[in-house]
């Protein structure tokens, strides 16, 4: 199966310029789907997880079914103001400002190992911050898992030091 197919195009969103990848029509056919979740579950399998995390929003719809299929746990990581109990944040660097990310701080326990699994791999500033956390709380990053990778925006340099995997490239 050519999952390219089910990935939709879409220029000039969210901005003139921006050729938008959009992975919807994907997740709208149960079988592209089934396909991707099961290429994420065999890459998991691979590095021995522990557990999965995944960034908002998207990392939770490719992760969660990961993790549910291969019985380990899932941790979302969340923008500010999203998680209701003690977190640790990582601040990360935008083209023009900073963001923020958070997670609990029993999300990940000393000496696992974690997968971080998202939809899109662009500059890979988001994963960079959460691989920051997951270590600060004693776990070891084995892998990072996308979707897709935008391959000119060299997100893979900034993941330099991590396993990256990912199904499509663009």
């Amino acid at each position: 199966m050519n999952l390219k197919d089910y990935i939709a195009d879409i220029p000039d969103f969210p901005s003139k310029g921006i050729l938008f990848r959009d992975v919807t029509p994907l997740l709208a056919d149960g079988k592209a789907y089934k396909e991707a979740i099961s290429l994420l579950d065999d890459f998991v399998k691979s590095v021995n997880a522990d557990l999965i995390v995944g960034p908002e929003s998207r990392g939770f719809i490719f992760g969660c079914p990961v993790a549910a299929d291969l019985n380990i746990g899932f941790a979302p990581v969340r923008k500010p103001g999203k998680l209701p109990r003690e977190t640790i944040c990582e601040k990360y660097e935008l083209e023009y400002g900073t963001n923020e990310l958070y997670m609990h701080v029993d999300a990940v326990k000393k000496g696992q190992k974690v997968v971080i699994i998202d939809d899109l791999l662009a500059t890979g500033g988001t994963v960079e911050a959460t691989c920051k956390m997951i270590e600060k709380l004693g776990g070891e990053v084995v892998g990072c898992a996308f979707l897709i990778e935008l391959e000119a925006l060299k997100g893979r340099d900034t993941l330099k030091d991590y396993n990256v995997y990912s199904i499509l490239k663009y």
